[in-house]
């Protein structure tokens, strides 16, 4: 892999911003070219897609390139943090554009079958906690896989995002919109890790 400049420190970033800011087009080529390592570190978590890396970097860059022209000084936060998940954005959507998914992911989605053979889906789980305790007992293991499957399969953005949907793990059910603004990302950022997150979950309970 090529090697990349160093990054800027954080007075270089507010020096490069604000000359941004003012109209400098050069400074606005200066952060993308010194952030160009944070892509690199990021598309290494993609090495198993089947794409080439510098296809994936290509990828990346686009990323970043919003993030430089979409970030707001004003909240006083480094642009590294930002560009990171833009850059991860632009690289699930690839994927995710690959993959063409044919349906929706849905909590309605059959996900394993109960001791008589009847299907369950993941809404099934989840309204256990609330039912009655002969009923709860009797499918406990259910309810232990998923959160088991929860620990295991899902990434810590994932794990958060699910627990916080549908009021898992001492949660309280949130709002998609509500999450995104908690979180710092767009809706539709967290909609698209919510349907990888429960594909995943579908898999892991699947026998």
């Amino acid at each position: 892999m090529q090697s990349f400049p160093q990054p800027l420190t954080a007075e270089e970033e507010r020096y490069y911003l604000e000359r941004y800011r003012g109209g400098d087009m050069a400074a606005r080529n200066i952060l993308i070219e010194k952030n160009l390592r944070l892509v690199a570190h990021i598309v290494k978590k993609y090495n198993n897609s089947g794409r080439d890396m510098d296809e994936l970097i290509a990828i990346g860059i686009v990323g970043l390139v919003k993030a430089v022209n979409t970030f707001n000084v004003a909240k006083g936060n480094r642009i590294v943090t930002y560009a990171a998940r833009c850059i991860e954005n632009e690289l699930l959507m690839m994927l995710r554009s690959e993959r063409k998914l044919s349906r929706e992911v849905s909590l309605y989605d059959p996900i394993g079958t109960d001791k008589e053979g009847n299907e369950i889906n993941l809404l099934d789980i989840i309204e256990t906690q609330e039912a009655d305790v002969v009923e709860q007992i009797a499918r406990d293991n259910n309810i232990r896989l998923l959160y088991e499957n929860i620990d295991l399969l899902l990434s810590p953005r994932e794990k958060e995002i699910i627990c916080s949907r549908y009021g898992l793990g001492g949660h309280s059910p949130s709002t998609q919109r509500e999450i995104a603004d908690r979180l710092g990302i767009s809706r539709s950022y967290v909609s698209r890790i919510e349907k990888k997150a429960l594909e995943k979950l579908k898999s892991g309970m699947e026998p």
